[in-house]
Protein backbone atom coordinates (compact mmCIF):
# COMPACT_ATOMS: atom_id res chain seq x y z
CA UNK A 1 0.00 0.00 0.00
CA UNK A 2 2.92 2.87 0.58
CA UNK A 3 3.99 2.16 -2.80
CA UNK A 4 0.18 2.61 -4.38
CA UNK A 5 0.61 5.89 -1.56
CA UNK A 6 3.92 6.89 -3.41
CA UNK A 7 2.60 7.09 -6.95
CA UNK A 8 -0.48 8.69 -5.73
CA UNK A 9 1.83 11.48 -4.05
CA UNK A 10 4.19 11.37 -7.22
CA UNK A 11 0.79 12.45 -9.10
CA UNK A 12 0.09 15.08 -7.13
CA UNK A 13 3.58 16.57 -7.17
CA UNK A 14 2.83 16.34 -11.12
CA UNK A 15 -0.28 18.39 -10.80
CA UNK A 16 1.03 21.09 -8.97
CA UNK A 17 4.72 21.29 -10.76
CA UNK A 18 4.47 24.67 -12.69
CA UNK A 19 4.76 24.79 -16.33
CA UNK A 20 5.18 27.64 -18.90
CA UNK A 21 1.98 29.29 -19.74
CA UNK A 22 1.23 27.66 -23.37
CA UNK A 23 1.82 23.93 -21.57
CA UNK A 24 -0.02 24.90 -18.15
CA UNK A 25 -3.42 23.87 -21.05
CA UNK A 26 -1.95 20.69 -21.77
CA UNK A 27 -1.15 19.62 -18.53
CA UNK A 28 -2.19 15.74 -18.49
CA UNK A 29 -4.21 13.92 -15.52
CA UNK A 30 -1.71 12.95 -13.61
CA UNK A 31 -3.55 12.23 -10.40
CA UNK A 32 -6.83 10.44 -12.74
CA UNK A 33 -4.29 8.19 -15.01
CA UNK A 34 -2.40 6.64 -11.65
CA UNK A 35 -5.83 6.16 -9.70
CA UNK A 36 -7.37 4.34 -13.48
CA UNK A 37 -4.45 1.97 -13.61
CA UNK A 38 -4.37 1.12 -9.34
CA UNK A 39 -8.56 0.64 -9.88
CA UNK A 40 -8.08 -1.69 -12.63
CA UNK A 41 -4.91 -3.79 -11.98
CA UNK A 42 -6.27 -3.43 -7.88
CA UNK A 43 -9.69 -2.73 -7.38
CA UNK A 44 -9.83 -4.33 -4.32
CA UNK A 45 -7.24 -1.62 -2.38
CA UNK A 46 -7.82 1.62 -4.65
CA UNK A 47 -11.63 2.38 -4.88
CA UNK A 48 -13.50 5.37 -5.19
CA UNK A 49 -13.00 6.17 -1.04
CA UNK A 50 -9.24 6.60 -1.79
CA UNK A 51 -9.97 8.67 -4.90
CA UNK A 52 -12.28 10.90 -3.62
CA UNK A 53 -9.34 11.51 -0.65
CA UNK A 54 -6.73 11.93 -3.93
CA UNK A 55 -9.20 14.16 -5.43
CA UNK A 56 -9.56 16.58 -1.86
CA UNK A 57 -5.87 16.53 -1.94
CA UNK A 58 -5.41 17.47 -5.33
CA UNK A 59 -8.22 20.26 -4.92
CA UNK A 60 -6.70 21.54 -1.98
CA UNK A 61 -2.85 21.49 -3.78
CA UNK A 62 -4.43 23.11 -6.88
CA UNK A 63 -6.41 25.98 -4.88
CA UNK A 64 -9.39 24.50 -7.43
CA UNK A 65 -13.12 24.32 -6.17
CA UNK A 66 -13.20 22.25 -2.59
CA UNK A 67 -14.81 18.85 -3.98
CA UNK A 68 -14.20 19.54 -7.61
CA UNK A 69 -11.52 16.81 -8.19
CA UNK A 70 -12.73 14.46 -5.41
CA UNK A 71 -15.81 13.88 -7.17
CA UNK A 72 -14.77 13.51 -10.69
CA UNK A 73 -12.55 10.95 -9.52
CA UNK A 74 -14.89 8.87 -7.65
CA UNK A 75 -17.27 9.32 -10.94
CA UNK A 76 -14.30 8.10 -12.99
CA UNK A 77 -12.97 5.09 -10.18
CA UNK A 78 -16.52 4.18 -10.06
CA UNK A 79 -16.82 3.09 -13.79
CA UNK A 80 -13.36 1.62 -14.39
CA UNK A 81 -14.43 -0.58 -10.76
CA UNK A 82 -17.62 -1.26 -13.09
CA UNK A 83 -15.60 -2.29 -15.91
CA UNK A 84 -11.68 -3.37 -14.86
CA UNK A 85 -12.26 -6.91 -15.99
CA UNK A 86 -13.03 -5.59 -19.21
CA UNK A 87 -10.63 -3.33 -19.47
CA UNK A 88 -7.58 -5.03 -17.85
CA UNK A 89 -7.37 -7.60 -21.08
CA UNK A 90 -7.67 -4.74 -23.90
CA UNK A 91 -4.52 -3.68 -25.56
CA UNK A 92 -3.16 -0.56 -24.54
CA UNK A 93 -4.22 1.18 -27.51
CA UNK A 94 -8.14 0.32 -27.29
CA UNK A 95 -7.57 1.46 -23.36
CA UNK A 96 -6.87 4.75 -24.35
CA UNK A 97 -9.93 5.28 -26.53
CA UNK A 98 -11.54 4.56 -23.77
CA UNK A 99 -10.08 6.23 -21.48
CA UNK A 100 -10.96 9.39 -24.29
CA UNK A 101 -14.25 8.80 -22.71
CA UNK A 102 -13.54 8.64 -19.11
CA UNK A 103 -10.88 11.43 -18.82
CA UNK A 104 -13.97 13.79 -21.42
CA UNK A 105 -16.53 12.84 -18.37
CA UNK A 106 -14.19 13.59 -16.16
CA UNK A 107 -13.06 17.04 -17.20
CA UNK A 108 -17.09 17.86 -18.74
CA UNK A 109 -18.21 17.32 -14.98
CA UNK A 110 -15.25 19.69 -13.66
CA UNK A 111 -16.26 22.08 -16.84
CA UNK A 112 -19.74 22.01 -15.66
CA UNK A 113 -19.16 22.71 -11.97
CA UNK A 114 -17.20 25.22 -12.51
CA UNK A 115 -19.58 27.21 -14.96
CA UNK A 116 -22.22 26.88 -12.09
CA UNK A 117 -19.90 28.61 -9.90
CA UNK A 118 -18.90 31.59 -12.07
CA UNK A 119 -15.80 30.35 -13.64
CA UNK A 120 -16.43 29.38 -17.36
CA UNK A 121 -13.40 28.17 -19.18
CA UNK A 122 -13.29 27.42 -23.25
CA UNK A 123 -13.99 23.93 -23.60
CA UNK A 124 -11.43 23.76 -26.34
CA UNK A 125 -8.72 24.51 -23.81
CA UNK A 126 -10.64 22.81 -21.21
CA UNK A 127 -10.33 19.55 -23.23
CA UNK A 128 -6.87 19.92 -24.11
CA UNK A 129 -5.49 17.59 -21.00
CA UNK A 130 -7.29 14.36 -22.31
CA UNK A 131 -5.21 14.49 -25.38
CA UNK A 132 -2.18 14.57 -23.52
CA UNK A 133 -3.00 12.59 -20.97
CA UNK A 134 -3.83 9.84 -23.85
CA UNK A 135 -0.04 9.95 -24.95
CA UNK A 136 0.98 9.53 -21.77
CA UNK A 137 -1.11 6.66 -20.32
CA UNK A 138 0.90 4.06 -22.33
CA UNK A 139 4.06 5.58 -19.99
CA UNK A 140 2.25 5.78 -17.02
CA UNK A 141 0.55 2.23 -17.32
CA UNK A 142 4.05 0.19 -18.30
CA UNK A 143 5.44 1.98 -15.07
CA UNK A 144 2.86 1.47 -12.46
CA UNK A 145 2.94 -1.92 -13.63
CA UNK A 146 6.61 -2.60 -13.50
CA UNK A 147 6.25 -0.70 -10.00
CA UNK A 148 3.70 -3.49 -9.19
CA UNK A 149 5.18 -6.28 -10.39
CA UNK A 150 8.94 -5.14 -8.70
CA UNK A 151 7.70 -4.89 -5.26
CA UNK A 152 4.81 -7.57 -5.66
CA UNK A 153 1.89 -5.49 -4.75
CA UNK A 154 -0.98 -7.36 -4.48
Amino acid sequence: MIAILLTLLAALALEIVPLPGAVEFARPEWMALVLIYWAMALPHRVGVVIAWLAGLLTDAATGSLLGLHALSLMLVVGIILLLHRRLRVLPLAQQAMLLVIFLSLDRLLSFWIRGAAGQPPELGVYLLPVATSIVVWPLIFLGLRHVRRRFDIR
